[in-house]
């Protein structure tokens, strides 16, 4: 097996990836045989009211197809010759002494894995051209990502502006080689930032002074982006699933859930680590920290090609069910507190989500319209294929806002003590979350950051 480094030494597969859209494409459309991919990369986007530009995301479909992370650029391909084009902006004198050189059309053509590169100045004759050479074939766009101009160029006849879309989205389920090998990466790197919080927690009073240690060592191994906003959650912030202040005093709370990874070349790694801010799990915390890592465990267990995400959630809410009786805070028949779904006031959301160059991938079919409340939040329905990547990331939470209305009604307060739950509010919320390579027969968790208590325990005291 190729190291990390290795795969990232060669070019992104671009034209791979260009030739299984045009696959899915035929498959899907008989009129896809000889018709012409289109994308435009993002624009340069101004601050308002400033002569800054606006943080540069590329577009994803973009450069799914390019590998190319550059602004204000388009691309083509050519479904029946396999010819990828990379259309790049041209020399401006008046902005190389503020920027310096652009990248050179020869200097693309070896960096990227296209076909040709033209300046973009070429770019409107070069689709006239195709549009009157090639009447009979379908011009495919995302109609939401391409300019009037170049729509009004082609017969709206012949042209399909939704299709596209669907086409990668469903495509980019399957990682590469190459993709694997970034998602890995962006795991290495966000491992070493989360031991480096961990090493620092005793040392701080401030959520925000985490999240500095996170994006320094990000920056510093070489991930300037972040897959996320950060979650530094202290206490029962960690109770809110997407908590964003980051800025709250540590004081004497108990525990920090970091919920925080980079991203690595337009790949995203997704990580989830809880532990106690003193440096020793309670009685309380630890208790549902083994839970929910059992939680976690016994989902990885039944991982590989095929496997149905809903099977997996499913037990996922049986292990915490089991796993709250034995704590107390729940009280009953198994049975009927999964049933009844009383499990989804401590666990509400999904088991995970496809990752990639999105951390909420494409194509994971969600139907948030269920009205199972179990599945309502689920992302990814379905079986997984192997070389899918997924995010396991079971938790625990305790949301006043989310349980008290569970209290209140009995058909659920039947099974909730609500004595032995007072005890529980202070520990806020615990998740574990990794990133997952689906395989034939099983899995490759592609993240190492530490989560088995005693070694999150021994950092934190060796800090």
């Amino acid at each position: 097996m190729k190291s990390t480094d290795s795969v990232l030494a060669g070019k992104y597969p671009a034209k791979a990836h260009a030739a299984n859209i045009a696959s899915y494409l035929q498959r899907t459309h008989a009129s896809a045989a000889n018709g012409l991919i289109y994308l435009e990369g993002q624009k340069t986007r101004m601050i308002e009211d400033n002569d800054e530009p606006q943080p540069f995301r590329q577009r994803r479909p973009f450069f799914y197809l390019s590998g190319c992370a550059l602004p204000d650029c388009h691309l083509t391909y050519h479904i029946s010759t396999s010819q990828l084009t990379l259309f790049i902006p041209p020399l401006d004198p008046d902005t190389v002494i503020w920027s310096g050189l652009p990248l050179s059309p020869a200097t693309a053509l070896k960096e990227f894995d296209v076909d040709k590169v033209l300046p973009s100045t070429d770019l409107k004759s070069y689709l006239l051209d195709n549009a009157s050479k090639t009447k009979d074939s379908t011009f495919w766009a995302i109609g939401t990502q391409i300019s009037d101009d170049v729509v009004a160029q082609h017969d709206p006849h012949k042209k399909d502006l939704t299709s596209l879309k669907e086409a990668i989205e469903e495509c980019r389920v399957v990682k590469d080689e190459y993709e694997v090998a970034s998602v890995r990466r962006a795991n290495l790197v966000s491992a070493e930032a989360h031991k480096a919080v961990l090493r620092n927690v005793k040392k701080v009073s401030n959520e925000r002074e985490l999240e500095a240690v996170f994006l320094e060592r990000c920056i510093a191994l070489g991930c300037r982006e972040q897959a996320y906003h950060s979650i530094v959650a202290s206490g029962t912030n960690a109770a809110t699933l997407h908590y964003q202040k980051n800025y709250e005093k540590l004081g004497t709370r108990w525990n920090l859930l970091l919920d925080a990874a980079a991203e690595w070349e337009c790949y995203a790694a997704d990580i989830t680590r809880t532990f106690p801010i003193g440096g020793k799990f309670n009685k309380e915390s630890r208790g549902v920290y083994e839970v929910v890592l059992k939680m976690q465990k016994e989902c990885l267990d039944m991982l590989k090609e095929n496997v149905r995400w809903e099977d997996v959630h499913m037990r996922a809410h049986e292990v915490a069910i089991e796993g709250l009786l034995s704590l107390g805070i729940l009280k009953g028949a198994k049975k009927d507190i999964f049933e009844n779904r009383t499990s989804v006031a401590f666990f509400p959301h999904g088991l995970g989500h496809y990752l990639g160059m999105d951390t909420h991938d494409t194509g994971g079919h969600p139907d948030y319209e269920d009205k199972d409340s179990m599945f309502r939040y689920l992302r990814v329905r379905g079986k997984l294929p192997a070389g899918s990547i997924i995010t396991v990331e079971p938790g625990v939470y305790f949301c006043r806002f989310i349980i008290e209305p569970y209290l209140k009604d009995p058909n659920h307060a039947q099974y909730i003590d609500e004595e032995v739950l007072d005890r529980y509010w202070d520990v806020g919320g615990v998740r574990i979350e990794d990133d997952i390579l689906i395989t034939k027969d099983g899995y490759d968790n592609l993240t190492t950051a530490p989560k088995e208590i005693d070694e999150m325990e021994k950092i934190i005291e060796s800090g």
